[in-house]
């Protein structure tokens, strides 16, 4: 007799069953495909390319979890990046397509992080991208060496300024509360360590109704986007706590790569009618 158990899995989990069904290929037979696809540009192949690299996908974003951005996101865009390594990939010079891989893929996922760090973006110069994500490892290595973090030392090793580290440290910690202590215990907060830079009153009113002019303008320029593209973008961008591009595509039966697409037209059109209205407000 067969029983039926109730199995609870979740999207990611769902997903990695998924990947594991396609079978991984050796040297030869990478090779092979590859060179056929170099030449032919058969998509059928590049299919079969891409899924089989999708696990090293998972286990390339498994590295970036501590920046705590949900995991099937970081997957979709390292398999983005996967995609167009299989695309510029040259069989012909003698390495594995992983090999070369993994650099678009990384590429494709610190962009995401950067992107979606804080609400306070992060610089986005070679450097900075560099320091963003190396900052840790060193101060983990120093901190093992020596018992207790060094931003000074982690500096030297990385060959950057000082203050570049400590800004950089600062921005690694998120967003904080300015409601939050200073010091356990001691009652003082952020928000009582400011200056008192308040706006009078006809300067509030005045921000009041431009925030209140710019608030029905959305609200019109979200009426012209149609049905999917306005759930996107309010479970996208909108939402407190944003959907994940799998959650979305489940809720439409469609692909993550066309809710991508859907996500990123609406968000040009909502660019293009706000445009004006920005304009207006910078010359006022």
């Amino acid at each position: 007799m067969t029983m039926n158990l109730p199995v609870v899995a979740d999207s990611l989990t769902l997903y990695l069953a998924e990947i594991r069904k396609f079978p991984l290929l050796d040297a030869e037979e990478e090779k092979s495909l590859a060179v056929r696809f170099y030449e032919e540009q058969d998509l059928a192949v590049a299919h079969r390319l891409i899924t089989s690299n999708l696990r090293f996908v998972v286990k390339i974003c498994a590295e970036y979890r501590a920046y705590g951005m949900k995991m099937l996101d970081l997957i979709q865009e390292g398999n983005i990046g996967l995609m167009m390594a299989v695309r510029k990939f040259d069989p012909y010079k003698g390495i594995r397509l992983i090999s070369y891989a993994v650099w678009w893929i990384r590429a494709y996922i610190q962009n995401f992080i950067i992107s979606n760090w804080s609400l306070l973006k992060i610089g986005t110069t070679q450097a900075q991208r560099k320091l963003f994500f190396k900052l840790k490892q060193a101060k983990s290595a120093i901190r093992s060496m020596l018992g207790h973090d060094d931003i000074q030392e982690a500096a030297l090793t990385l060959d950057v300024k000082e203050s570049e580290a400590i800004e950089m440290e600062q921005r690694l910690r998120g967003d904080y509360s300015l409601d939050a202590e200073i010091e356990a215990g001691e009652g003082l907060t952020m928000l009582d360590s400011l200056p008192d830079e308040r706006q009078n009153q006809e300067e509030l009113l005045g921000e009041h109704q431009e925030a209140a002019i710019l608030q029905r303008e959305v609200g019109k320029a979200l009426e012209k986007l149609n049905e999917k593209e306005r759930y996107i973008i309010e479970q996208r961008v909108a939402a407190d706590d944003p959907r994940t591009l799998q959650e979305i595509a489940e809720h439409f039966s469609i692909s993550r790569e066309r809710v991508r697409q859907i996500e990123e037209g609406a968000r040009k059109k909502l660019k293009n009618l706000l445009a004006p209205i920005v304009l207006d407000a910078i010359a006022a």
